[in-house]
């Protein structure tokens, strides 16, 4: 369960994530992804948000809920990398409260030149910390 994912971040509900309905409404949801994926690539990535050249928009999300979570709940997020392209990378976001799975859904960044917008490689530090979010080869796979 715990190695389905590269990486894990715990993170807290706050009192302003519950809703009307008493549970952590569904936008926190994809806050906490972003959120976790962005920490990723800032403190392995090198990706400083307000000067990098190389800037990645997310042009895709999804999420599936299953159960209900609410403050003061510590989350866990679990991050992976489904697909790495040439400019656009596909995490693979799983939440769990406890051994509950919460929510799992996907994100889809394309990295692109912060000034013309233009799809741009994904290089270097960058490439390096999304590579480390691969899951490893299934060794029952055939090569």
């Amino acid at each position: 369960m715990v190695n389905e994912y590269a990486h894990w971040q715990r993170v807290p509900t706050r009192w302003k994530d519950n809703d009307v309905y008493g549970h952590v409404n569904n936008v926190v949801h994809y806050s906490l992804m972003d959120t976790v994926i962005n920490t990723w690539l800032i403190e392995r990535g090198g990706l400083d948000v307000e000067t990098s050249p190389v800037i990645g928009l997310c042009v895709e999300s999804h999420c599936n809920y299953h159960a209900s979570v609410a403050f003061p709940d510590v989350l866990s997020v679990g991050l992976r990398v489904g697909h790495l392209g040439t400019s656009s990378v596909r995490y693979e976001i799983g939440i769990r409260h406890g051994e509950t799975l919460v929510a799992e859904g996907h994100f889809v960044h394309v990295f692109v030149d912060r000034e013309t917008r233009r799809p741009v490689p994904v290089e270097g530090k960058l490439r390096d910390c999304l590579e480390a979010l691969r899951p490893p080869p299934d060794p029952s796979t055939p090569a």
